[in-house]
Formats: structure tokens, C-alpha cells, sequence
């Protein structure tokens, strides 16, 4: 616990210190958002605001994972799987600023990406820890065995996931906000499992510091992201934090608890299928406009206002999800 603590104080000290020059540097290098056309007309007011943010709560949880954990095989799978989203959304944002366009590389080649980052982490999850491949079910306990198809199956949850939060992240502080969340969810995990491991090979102490400096480094980023934003964590750190949330999953084997804990990105992107289905088919949209929170807005939903209600329901479910787990 201690040991969590200072991690999650030394990646928030760090973040705190570094935002403002950072935010400086991209603004220098005019490194900012270009707002799409079809989104709420108020959000126009928001171009030209810095993105590629996500680094701000990125630099600290690699430093403090490097510095203050053993920096074991699963530590460091965990440390580089994020950094190797986040670089998918580095480049996708590079694109974005300097050819001054609203999108970065095509929807292909970041699935792609995505797809062979999340199946390399899951394999070699596995390799590490030995779990097998079967999935877990809250309270009854069973476990439903998937064998090879483990391996496409959970890759493909990861990179929904994935895009899940980045959809998510489109209003200030929504998406930090939310993995803020989750990401303590993740540490009380950790922290109880670490009294009496629930499963072998794995050094919930240790994961749990690395969980502390993610939290710790995006809480600091928060004091910039919120309402009325100074900077955007642009798909840099939406990507890094989607594959940050659902490896903490993995390495749990908690992937069926997490529809519960993750409800609220889930929701998110359901909406937007839900939307685009419904034209296809019918010609018709259920919301007003999608990710869901866009909805809200085009209801008349003020930003800040939508936010801490999307927060207040994120904590709910987290609440809920760490009750379930708690009874199983």
C-alpha cells in the first residue's frame, strides 16, 4: 500500500511539473487540435488547443515504473504495451498537426496496429504467467475454457476496448476522468490480491505500483484537462490509456468483471454502432449525435455537466464491479 502511494504521488508531482512546459512546448511547435466539421459547433472554439497531451501522464508513470518496481518481465510487458498503443496514437496525432487535418493514419492501419500490439500482449501474458486460457465468471466461479480461440477472441475485446476510450475522450476531462476511475479500481484489486494471491506468478505489489503511477501521472494531467482544457491527451494517450485499462484486466483475469468495471466506455461505443447501424439499415439516428455524450450535449446538457455525470456513473460501476469480485 505505501508503496503504491508513493508511486502514485511521485508520477502526480512529476505530471504537475512537467505540464505546463510541455503545454508551452506544443504550443511553440503550434501543435494543436483541428476540430471536425460535423461535431458540436461549440467544440470549434476549441481548435488550436494543444493535443498530444497524453505525454504529460505518459513520462511519469515510465519513470516511476522503471525507477520504483523490479522492473520484472510482466512489469516491463505491461510498461512497453502501453507505450506501444501510445505510439500508434502519437503517430496517428503527429499526422493530424502537421498536415493540419482532423485525421491522422487510416482506420486500417491503426486496427492493424492495434491488433498485433494486443495479440502479442496477450501471448505473451500467457507465456509469463501461465494462466491458461479460460475465462473467469464472478461469484459462481466458473471457468469457461476457450483454448486457441482465447488468443483472437480477447484481442479482438482489447482493441474495442481500445477504441472504446478513445471515442470516450471528447469532451475535457471525460476520458481521464473515467480511467482515473477505473485505474483505482485496478489498484484495490491489486492491493487485496497482493494480502493472499488469488492466482500464481504474478506480483500483485509490483502491478499495483505500476497501476499507482499510471493513476498518479493522469491525475496531474487532469488539472490541465479539465473544463475549460489547456491541453488534449489526443489519441497519445486515449490509445495508451485503452491498452493500460484492459491489460490490468488481462493480467487479473478479470476480462468478464470488466464489462462491469469499463461499462461506461462500452456504452460509449455501443452508441456509436447502435447510430451508424440504425442509418444503414433504416435511414434513421436513435441519438442526436454519437458517442453518447455528444447526445447530451445536442440536448442542451452543459460540458461540465455531462462530465461529472458520466464521472459519477463510472464510479458507480467501478463500485459495483469491485463489490462483485469481493463476494466471488
Amino acid at each position: 500500500m505505501e508503496k503504491a502511494m508513493i508511486a502514485l504521488a511521485a508520477a502526480f508531482a512529476v505530471a504537475v511539473l512537467l505540464g505546463p512546459v510541455l503545454i508551452a512546448g506544443l504550443r511553440v511547435l503550434k501543435f494543436g487540435q483541428t476540430i471536425r466539421d460535423d461535431g458540436p459547433k461549440r467544440h470549434l472554439l476549441k481548435s488550436g488547443t494543444p493535443t498530444m497531451g497524453g505525454v504529460i501522464f505518459l513520462l511519469p508513470f515510465v519513470l516511476a515504473s522503471l525507477l520504483l518496481t523490479d522492473r520484472s518481465p510482466v512489469v516491463m510487458l505491461f510498461v512497453g504495451t502501453v507505450l506501444l498503443f501510445g505510439l500508434i496514437g502519437f503517430v496517428d496525432d503527429g499526422i493530424i498537426v502537421m498536415l493540419h487535418r482532423s485525421l491522422g493514419l487510416t482506420a486500417k492501419q491503426k486496427l492493424l496496429l492495434q491488433f498485433v500490439f494486443a495479440f502479442g500482449f496477450i501471448y505473451l501474458a500467457e507465456q509469463l504467467l501461465g494462466r491458461g486460457t479460460d475465462l473467469i465468471f464472478p461469484v459462481t466461479g466458473y471457468k469457461w475454457e476457450l483454448g486457441w480461440v482465447y488468443y483472437p477472441l480477447l484481442a479482438t475485446y482489447m482493441v474495442f476496448i481500445v477504441n472504446a476510450v478513445n471515442l470516450t475522450d471528447g469532451l475535457d476531462g471525460l476520458a481521464g476522468g473515467i480511467s482515473f476511475l477505473v485505474l483505482l479500481g485496478y489498484l484495490l484489486i491489486c492491493l487485496t490480491a497482493s494480502l493472499q494471491p488469488p492466482l500464481p506468478g504474478l506480483d500483485y505489489q509490483m502491478l499495483a505500483m505500476t497501476a499507482a503511477a499510471l493513476a498518479g501521472g493522469l491525475l496531474g494531467f487532469l488539472l490541465f484537462n479539465k473544463y475549460p482544457a489547456k491541453v488534449f491527451m489526443g489519441d497519445t494517450g486515449s490509445l495508451a490509456l485503452g491498452a493500460a485499462v484492459f491489460a490490468l484486466a488481462i493480467l487479473t483475469k478479470t476480462e468478464v468483471v470488466f464489462v462491469l468495471l469499463g461499462l461506461v466506455y462500452i456504452v460509449e461505443a455501443l452508441s456509436v454502432v447502435i447510430q451508424v447501424t440504425s442509418f444503414k439499415l433504416f435511414g434513421r439516428r436513435v441519438f442526436k449525435m454519437s458517442p453518447l455524450h455528444h447526445h447530451f450535449e445536442m440536448c442542451g446538457w452543459s460540458e461540465v455537466r455531462i462530465v461529472r455525470s458520466f464521472w459519477a456513473a463510472a464510479a458507480l460501476f467501478v463500485l459495483l464491479g469491485l463489490l462483485l469480485l469481493a463476494i466471488s
